[in-house]
């Protein structure tokens, strides 16, 4: 029986992502074309891979006894073959998936330095703050806090230390005196933030003398924009919190003040991220490649 290398390329797409759907989009071919390739596959074994409802997608007992031994021998395979050919040529659609409050990282020079150097890779970049698998969303790499990473992640940092401070315009002040002590907040008019609609608003965190706390504040304005918390406070609409790099254009113009400094110290900055594994894609690799000498340049 001659072996369909491709079929088999694709049954193992389908059970790292989890999904025809995300197979077929992190391959470049249609989903008609990613069952049709399984069903082939199944035809031929005489036995049923994998298992489909409407909601999910498990492999059965015979095809995960295959993956456990197709996919080590497929990926030593196309690291041969990248080995035989040399250096491929970073090619493709790169996929991050980067936090919206990754100030420094998004201002574009990144990007646009990137693509011009690497002119056949394609960035998409989405800006999501949800805590998203980025294997079976079909994301190459990530950008978040190094807090908040998987321990099975590789991480390499893209920002140093990072600060989460209060801020308010100096009119709100003038006519509210400003909090000495975070609990003081439940007295104030906030202007709080949280990822996405079903999600309760952030709660405010602070470290005294080593302790951390959160504070609940109920905001009299909660979006999942950074921006309208920023234009809101600089209108004088209340007291907000976020990381210190998205204030501090406001702060040196005195636009906004910082409150609460001894209650916000500093904390393990944003890390860029992707799975542990041994074949990393042209294409990723030359971006953290790219990064390095970005990170480089920004520290001096």
């Amino acid at each position: 029986m001659a072996t369909d290398f491709t079929g088999i390329s694709i049954f193992i797409a389908v059970a790292e992502a989890g999904s025809f759907r995300l197979a077929s989009e992190r391959l470049g071919v249609t989903r008609s074309a990613v069952s049709q390739s399984i069903r082939r596959i199944e035809d031929r074994l005489g036995v049923a891979l994998i298992q489909r409802t409407t909601r999910s997608l498990i492999l059965t007992e015979a095809g995960r006894k295959l993956y456990d031994r197709v996919a080590p021998a497929m990926s030593d395979v196309s690291q041969a073959i990248e080995d035989a050919g040399g250096e491929a040529r970073p090619s493709g659609t790169l996929r991050l998936a980067v936090s919206s409050i990754a100030e420094r990282f998004l201002d574009g020079s990144l990007f646009t330095e990137f693509v011009s150097a690497c002119p056949d890779v394609t960035l998409d970049v989405t800006i999501t703050d949800e805590t998203i698998d980025i294997v079976s969303e079909g994301f190459d790499a990530g950008v978040r806090l190094g807090e908040v990473l998987e321990q099975d992640m590789v991480a390499l940092p893209v920002s140093g230390e990072q600060r989460q401070i209060a801020v308010a315009s100096p009119g709100y002040l003038k006519l509210n005196p400003a909090p000495t002590h975070p609990r003081d907040l439940v007295g104030h008019r906030c202007i709080g933030w949280r990822p996405s609609r079903d999600v309760a608003p952030y709660r405010w965190e602070f470290t005294e003398q080593g302790r951390d706390f959160a504070v609940a504040v109920q905001p009299a304005v909660t979006t999942n924009e950074m921006r309208v918390m920023v234009n809101t406070a600089l209108c004088g609409g209340g007291i907000t919190c976020g990381m210190e790099e998205l204030f501090q254009p406001y702060i040196v113009s005195g636009e906004l003040v910082a409150v609460l400094q001894d209650y916000c110290p500093p904390f393990a900055g944003f890390y860029l991220f992707y799975p542990s594994r041994r074949n990393v894609p042209p294409k990723l690799r030359a971006f953290l490649d790219h990064v390095r000498r970005w990170r480089q340049t920004a520290l001096r």
